[in-house]
Formats: structure tokens, sequence, C-alpha cells
């Protein structure tokens, strides 16, 4: 394949820290590239660089073709200008079925699609995609899928979503303890060959610690004996001469075998495999108010002459964990700005009178970025200030980055600090817009476990079906022009709503292909996991195709 563009020696550093050192790498043509890591790593930056809107702190990026172009579709943007409408775009995003109005009246998803058209219609030699499946439903992100996959320049791509980096790469990069690492193949066998590489690592290790053991207790009996010598040197009935000579031959020996032990550890040395970084946070609600929290009586919304939904009834329980489940565009968003009183529509919404809501919004750009988190979450008083930094870094925070502006931040670092504003308050009620989006998979499986011991009222929307599954005991169907209520379960197959059955299978799947990340080809799960998924995914591509 054809070079396109050389990465040398990069390192970033961002005010006193090092986000990624030593990134080499080659670009070629038709290659598509996954990006992973942790929140904060350096994954957009690293874009940025590639796409030459900052330079690495030290090293060099190089084109090896002049006249290739580059694209970047940055994961969330106010100011966007769409501008003329090209003849591919239109097609697009006819395909897509993105509204023909106005960008800032565009749901998040029908934004994200808006910036993806363009990008595609570009037809850069290099096209950057950074979190391109936030906010994309079901038939969406097959779209975006198929678009990767016929396209014949080069894709680079940043993304917490396995499933998506399994269909569409060719090779990972990941940033991992400020290191950089390049695998050919996709996100499982990455993970297959990362296990395997720390499996071997540490049995280097501890196979290390061994012969410096063996070693030291060597040392141990000859500075023993270094100390008898010296000590017969000073009695009167032996020859003290001999002693003495006895005594520094025994203290040469010392140096020689610290020195080979020094020497053999600097030739070989192995580190000991880091740990994986743990991600920690609880949610804890507030007494419930009364039975009911949410009562909907002949609801109805439009949008000019557009219909979303019309007289609608439906009731929230305290307690219930409701999904809202609709596609891009269909009001789920809307319903949520319904709900908290910053949307208008006909009909009634009753709630009970006191319950405390906390917000979860889709918008990350609603943080003050010139504020460090130390004013955002100010404390006087020194412990309450020290139990926020303390949260902070069980969010996976690191500690220079109290005093860093917010505007420094990863947009999923930002996504955290708006969580912590709800950890650090106990409410009854949490409403959450799609709150995975740019989160990274630690703490999404963080968040899923926080948010099944939450014992108040969840309503959230989520594209992550997997998510969706672990956490709803209801759904809220926003379908033709209607809104339905279902217990998770109740309804049979062929009742579901085609976005419910693969809300299942896609949950079901993704639970799969979670496990097949931490086994290895040798396991004897493997084999029939890999066959599972297999079945899984013949029959999600069935019912797509239905």
């Amino acid at each position: 394949m054809r070079e396109l563009l050389k990465l040398q020696h990069g390192t970033m550093e961002l005010a006193d820290r090092i986000l990624f050192e030593n990134v080499t790498a080659t670009i070629k043509q038709g290659e598509v590239i996954g990006i992973i890591g942790r929140n904060g790593s350096g994954k957009s930056t690293l874009l940025n660089v590639i796409a030459g809107v900052q330079p690495f702190t030290s090293g060099q990026r190089k084109w090896l073709q002049p006249d290739a172009s580059v694209y970047l579709v940055k994961q969330e943007e106010q100011d966007f200008q769409p501008g003329e409408i090209m003849e591919e775009e239109a097609v697009l995003l006819a395909q897509w079925q993105v509204p023909d109005v106005s960008y800032e009246l565009l749901s998040g998803g029908e934004r994200l699609k808006r910036r993806l058209v363009r990008g595609f219609a570009q037809r850069p030699q290099i096209l950057l995609l950074d979190e391109p499946t936030n906010h994309l439903d079901v038939a969406s992100m097959e779209s975006l899928i198929n678009q990767i996959k016929a396209y014949s320049g080069t894709i680079i791509v940043v993304s917490h979503d396995r499933y998506f980096l399994d269909e569409v790469t060719t090779k990972i990069w990941s940033l991992e303890q400020q290191q950089f690492i390049e695998q050919q193949g996709n996100y499982s066998h990455y993970m297959d060959v990362r296990e395997q590489r720390r499996h071997t690592q540490q049995r280097a290790y501890e196979k290390q610690q061994k012969k410096i053991d063996t070693l030291e207790q060597q040392m141990d009996a000859l500075t023993s004996w270094s100390q008898k010598a010296h000590h017969d040197s000073t009695k009167q009935e032996f020859p003290k001469e001999y002693y003495r000579t006895k005594a520094k031959r025994m203290d040469a020996q010392v140096k020689s075998k610290r020195k080979m032990i020094e020497k053999e550890i600097e030739k070989n040395k192995v580190e000991q495999v880091a740990k994986e970084q743990s991600v920690n946070f609880t949610l804890e609600a507030n007494s419930k108010v009364g039975k009911r929290f949410l009562q909907a009586k002949n609801v109805s919304k439009y949008f000019g002459e557009r219909r979303l939904f019309e007289r609608v009834n439906f009731t929230i329980l305290h307690g219930e964990r409701v999904a809202l489940v609709g596609g891009n565009g269909s009001g789920k968003t809307t319903l949520l700005n319904m709900i908290l009183g910053r949307e208008s529509y006909d009909g009634e919404l009753a709630f009970s009178p006191t319950t405390n809501i906390g917000y979860l919004t889709q918008e990350v750009f609603d943080l003050p970025e010139h504020q460090t988190p130390a004013m955002l979450f100010h404390r006087d008083n020194f412990a309450d200030r020290g139990l926020v930094q303390n949260l902070m870094r069980h969010l996976g925070f690191q500690m220079e980055q109290w005093e860093e502006p917010i505007a420094h931040m990863s947009m999923g670092e930002r996504v955290k600090c708006k969580l912590m504003q709800y950890i650090l308050e106990n409410r009854d009620v949490l409403i959450l817009d799609e709150p995975t989006n740019h989160l990274d998979l630690p703490s999404r499986e963080q968040l899923e476990a926080t948010l099944a011991e939450y014992k108040g009222t969840l309503i959230f929307v989520s594209h992550d079906r997997y998510f969706v599954g672990k956490l709803a005991n209801m759904h809220l169907v926003i379908q033709d022009g209607t809104i339905q209520k279902r217990a998770v379960g109740q309804s049979n197959m062929q009742k579901d709503t085609k976005e419910e059955q693969l809300l299942r299978l896609e949950t079901a799947r993704q639970e799969v292909l979670g496990k097949l990340s931490f086994t290895t080809v040798k396991d004897p799960s493997y084999s029939e996991l890999d066959t599972q998924f297999l079945e899984l995914t013949k029959q999600i591509n069935a019912l797509k195709k239905g």
C-alpha cells in the first residue's frame, strides 16, 4: 500500500503533563485505523496533529505524498457551517434521513450525520473521524459502517464502541500509560494480543524477581562471611593479617556480586505489569416522594407542521428505570426538555411537586471553559476539598488537572465533570441524555454498575444498546407519532418494534463480545463464545434486511 504520512517520535505535553510520547507510525492508503485509550489519553489531540491543527510538542509529522488531503470530523461542533450542499452530500443526506432544516434545529444524531456526510463528500485521502458513533441509532450506525467499508481512502477513527471497531478497523493504535502501541487487526484481536503480552511480561517479571532474590541471598551469605572475617581480624588469638586479607577478599566478592546484579537488571530489565486503572463513583438518592413521578395526559408536540407525537398518555413511577427508545430525530431529547420545562407542548405533564431532578445533557460545551475543577467545585473546608479531589482521582483524573482549565479537558473528561455535580448532590430523579457518549470503556462499565445500584428514578436516552439492556426495566417507545410504555420483556418478539428486537440482540452480542475481549484462542470458552457471537450477528443482519 502507498505510504501517505509518517509520524516520527511524536510527544505531546499539556501544561505539566505528558499525554503521550514517542509516537512513531506510518499511515498507508486504504487503512482503517482505530485509536483507543482512556479519556484524556490524547486521542483527539493525536487526530488534531494528523490534521495539522496543532503540532507535536516534540517530534514531527511528515507528508510522504505532498498532494494528499486530510479532513477532520470533530466529536462535537457548535459553530458548524454547512455552506453549499454538494451533489454527493445531498444523496448521502437523503440516505441517512437528515431533515433539510438549519443545523441548529437538528437533533444530536442528525447534527453528527450532517458533519459526517460533509467529511465523506470531501473524499480526502485521509478522513479523520472523532467518536463518529455517538448519538447514532441502529440504522445510522449500519449506514456509517457500510460507508466506511466502501471508502477508497484512509480512515482514522477514535471510538469506544467495541462492536464498531471490530467491524471496520484493520489496525489499532492504543494510547496506554502515555505509550503508543500499534497492532494489526481489529479491536478484539488487539485485546487478545494485549492480554498475551501482559501475561508474558508478568511471567518474565516474576522470573526476573526470583533470579534477583537468589542473587540477593548469595550476597547476604557473602556479606555475613565478610563481617565475620572483619570481626575475626580484631581478635588477638587469630593471625590478623590473614583475616584482614580474607575480609578484603570477601568485600570484593560482595562488590562484584552487586555489580553483577545491577548489570543483570539493567540488561534484561522487565517492568511489572501496570495495574488497570479503576474508575469508581457512587450515586445516592433521597427518599421517594410518593408513588408517581410523572403523568402525561393527551400530550402532543409539533415543530411547525412536523409532528413528533400527539395525544399520548403514560405514567412514570418513582424507582422505575425508563429508556427512551426511537430513531434519530424521533423526539427523545425534545421529550426530556418537555419534562424539564424547557420546551413547550400541548396537553398536561403532571409531576410529583417536591422532586429533586438532576439533568445530564448531551451538551459538552456548557461548562465554563476558563474555570478549573478547583474553581468549579470550590470548597472552603479542607476536608470537603479532599473529598472532591478523591472523587476526581476515582474518576480517572490526574491530580495536576485540579488546577487545569476545563478547556484542556477531553470530551469524556467534561462528561465526568458533569457527572461529579450529581455525585456530590443527592437527587431523587436522574435524567440522562446519552450519558455514555465520549466515555471510555472502563468509565461506561462503572457508570452501568453505579446506575444499577441507584435507588432513585432513572430516565435516559442512549444508543448504546448494551447500556440500555443492562439498566432499563421500562421502555418509552417513540414511533409513528405516538409513545408507548412497555415493561422490558413484556412483549414477544413478534410484537416488539424492530428497534427493540435489535436492542435485545445487540445487548446479547455486546455481552458476548465483552467476554471474548478478555479470553484468548486457547481458552476453553473461546470457541463457544465465538459461535454465539457469529450466530447473534447473523440474526441481527437478517433483521436489518427484513
